[in-house]
Order: structure tokens, then C-alpha cells, then sequence
């Protein structure tokens, strides 16, 4: 027995496909960009969060319970 073979119901198009991106897509990433940039440009402006000491402390724990 042979098998019957499918045929496409229409020809596949030649055209490319048409994608609109959102303006916010395309500029949020240009501003984390700008924004490290001016980061790396003058690092005196990047300062450290500062962080709960409660948390400090319990990292300051883990690293003393992996260390022995």
C-alpha cells in the first residue's frame, strides 16, 4: 500500500515577517546602557547600597559555616 502524500493547502509566502517592537523596547535598554556607561565613565557617582546588618550578619555566618 502506498501512502498518500499532503500537499500544502497554499503556497508558503516569500515575504519577511513584519514585527513592531513597543518604544519602551528599545529604550529601556538604551538607558540601562547609558546609564552603566556613565557609571564606568566616572565611578566616584557609584556607591555601594547599604545593606541590612541583620543580613550582613547571617552572610558573615554562611561564609564562617562553609569556611571550616
Amino acid at each position: 500500500m502506498s501512502a498518500r502524500t499532503h500537499s500544502r493547502p497554499h503556497p508558503a509566502t516569500t515575504g519577511g515577517v513584519e514585527i513592531r517592537l513597543p518604544w519602551w523596547a528599545l529604550a529601556l535598554p538604551a538607558l540601562a546602557f547609558i546609564a552603566l556607561l556613565t557609571l564606568i565613565l566616572n565611578p566616584s557617582d557609584a556607591h555601594a547600597a547599604s545593606g541590612d546588618p541583620a543580613i550582613t550578619h547571617l552572610f558573615e555566618r554562611a561564609h564562617q559555616l562553609l569556611m571550616r
